[in-house]
């Protein structure tokens, strides 16, 4: 059998940035390599003090790594009644590699004596789970590996992609391999039965989860979700959450839809110290919408859900993509070769084979860019020019352009894989200037851009263009409490804490349904450009969101409100990972 390069169950995922392409963990750092991020004892105990509540409870962990959560399963059935070896015909336990397997066996072997070999089988969990005869269980918990599809290797990937299929979802290939083990785990429990998992906060907030999100409000009657400005693990840069999913159901019922909570905890000690009736305490359960929206709404009080929806739906605010399309910026294929400074031209003769360019989020300082901004940058000799060549009726390129072809070709830049499937592998394709930027990595406010230069943008900033409207009054309507409390909603954060919005999810930003007075654009790029943004806000108050759209002033608050709860939450985690790493 294949052996996977995975996290075991008492390991925390792991963004897929920090793994090579082949799956197995970057050598630079020896706790990635051995996948030293480990659960601790007394988590998993809380989560199966949760999820165990009878002495005959039959009990799955689907990737049960050495066995910390099956340990712990064990000790929680002693409590409730269940004495001696007899405790392994309640526990069952899937670890595909072998090593792990026969540890998790091992440290069982204490409480279970020869029993402990019947409790864990070495098997890929989705060829167990496809098996007729496998049993139904009160109870799943564990954490579930966390694993980018193209690293995931077959047959085990096929099997995993097919039990969604047949559970009505539709994977793809950014689906990561933690979305089908909450899947086959989520459809191995009884009528009734629970799901306590430690899962990626990717949950609230990707695409690809938001199929498992709608399967997970179908499959359960209430589902607890548990946050922490700390991050759960230490030395792991991916941000993740407890998954409390209860009274497991084989359909969704209308007369009594799934009830969603999400509970904040300052540390993992405060969690871990209380019962987990005490933690979850005073949440205050969502109205459940089976559309695109995110979990992360989920951070704010129902009737800060409540509001936003109504102003989705009621007519006065639409989405970004009414006035403009998004797209990413160019995609070069190794920026190193072909962004270039002024003085990089001057010493290889690039004259006139260049166009102006905006590299980095930090080259764009108000709310827009001019000829003046972009020649100070140049100056700068910052990397603001791209090679831009086009294919010359099938002419080759001669002097010095040939001299710096033939240098990118003895540095293999033409075997990168955008480079080379593109004829000729020079020619950087869809080069456009665009009506505006707009920042896809955002630290405080999604500011959209006017771009008055003949630059376009890498792909580290989008590119936006609009339809018919003029492109000043759309993107002085943006600057608004409205666009930057749905941003924190429509976009993604990790654990660094910075925003991230995606072409389509930018797309999605409220604004006016119609557009009218706002604040000029050059007076908001000064203002902007000498730290006074919330100057800008507070007059579009008055312009755009009580002038035009009509909201009150309590309603202008309250957009204010949630746009810097989201924020602030997201910055929190930011400020606690510097603070940890002291």
């Amino acid at each position: 059998m294949t052996e996977l390069s995975r996290i075991s169950t008492q390991r925390s995922p792991v963004s897929s940035a920090e793994r090579t392409n082949s799956g197995r963990f970057s050598e630079l750092d020896p706790d990635k390599l051995r996948g030293g991020y480990y659960t601790s004892d007394s988590l998993a105990r809380w989560l199966c003090d949760w999820a165990i509540r009878d002495a005959n409870d039959l009990i799955l962990e689907p990737s049960c790594g050495d066995g910390e959560f099956l340990l712990a399963a064990t000790d929680r059935l002693a409590t409730l009644g269940a004495k001696g070896p007899s405790r392994a015909n309640h526990l069952f336990g899937v670890e595909i590699l072998s090593d792990e397997a026969d540890k998790a066996r091992q440290r069982l072997r204490s409480q279970l004596g020869h029993r402990a070999a019947d409790v864990v089988e070495t098997s890929d969990f989705f060829a167990w789970w496809s098996r007729r005869n496998r049993p139904l269980f009160d109870a799943v918990v564990g954490n579930p590996p966390f694993i980018r599809y193209q690293s995931f290797p077959e047959p085990h990937r096929s099997r995993a992609m097919d039990i969604m299929v047949g559970q009505g979802l539709s994977p793809n290939r950014l689906t990561n391999i933690w979305v089908p083990f909450v899947v086959a785990a989520a459809a191995s429990l009884k009528a009734g039965g629970r799901m306590a998992l430690v899962l990626p906060a990717e949950l609230l907030q990707v695409s690809y989860a938001a199929q498992l999100r709608s399967f997970l409000t179908d499959r359960f009657g209430k589902i607890d979700l548990i946050a922490c400005n700390e991050l759960f693990f230490e030395k792991a840069e991916q941000e993740v959450l407890l998954l409390l999913a209860d009274d497991a159901r084989e359909a969704p019922c209308e007369t009594n839809p799934c009830q969603v909570t999400l509970t904040e905890s300052a540390s993992v000690a405060h969690i871990v110290k209380r019962k987990p009736a005490s933690v979850l305490k005073g949440a205050s359960p969502k109205t459940i919408c089976h559309d695109s929206e995110k979990w992360l709404k989920y951070f704010l009080s129902a009737e800060e859900i409540a509001f936003m929806r109504k102003l989705r739906t009621s007519g006065v605010a639409t989405p970004l993509s009414t006035y403009a399309s998004v797209n990413v910026g160019v995609v070069t294929g190794k920026n190193q070769f072909f962004v270039l400074r002024q003085s990089e031209i001057e010493k290889r003769g690039l004259q006139g084979h260049t166009m102006p360019l905006v590299s980095r989020s930090a080259h764009l300082h108000g709310a827009s860019i001019g000829k003046r901004d972009w020649k100070e940058l140049s100056a700068q000799d910052q990397r603001v020019h791209m090679l831009h060549l086009a294919p010359i009726n099938g002419s080759k390129p001669k002097g010095a352009l040939e001299s710096y072809i033939r240098l990118g070709e003895e540095e293999k830049v033409h075997k990168g894989y955008k480079c080379s499937i593109r004829t000729p592998w020079y020619a950087v394709p869809s080069v456009w200037v665009p009506d505006a930027f707009v920042f896809r990595q955002i630290y405080d406010f999604p500011r959209v851009v006017l771009n008055t230069t003949e630059a376009t943008s890498t792909d580290t900033i989008h590119r936006m263009r609009c339809k018919t409207e003029n492109p000043r009054a759309v993107i002085a309507n943006t600057y608004t409490y409205l666009t930057a409390a749905s941003a924190e909603i429509e976009g993604r954060s990790y654990g660094g804490g910075v925003l991230e919005l995606e072409p389509t999810e930018a797309e999605k930003l409220l604004m006016p349904a119609k557009l009218g007075p706002a604040m000029s654009i050059p007076e908001a790029d000064r203002l902007v450009r000498d730290g006074r943004l919330a100057d800008v806000l507070e007059e579009n108050n008055r312009l755009v969101l009580m002038g035009q759209m009509g909201l009150s002033r309590n309603d202008c608050r309250l957009l204010q409100a949630i746009w810097e709860k989201m924020r602030d939450r997201r910055l929190g985690r930011r400020r606690a990972k510097r603070t940890a790493s002291k």
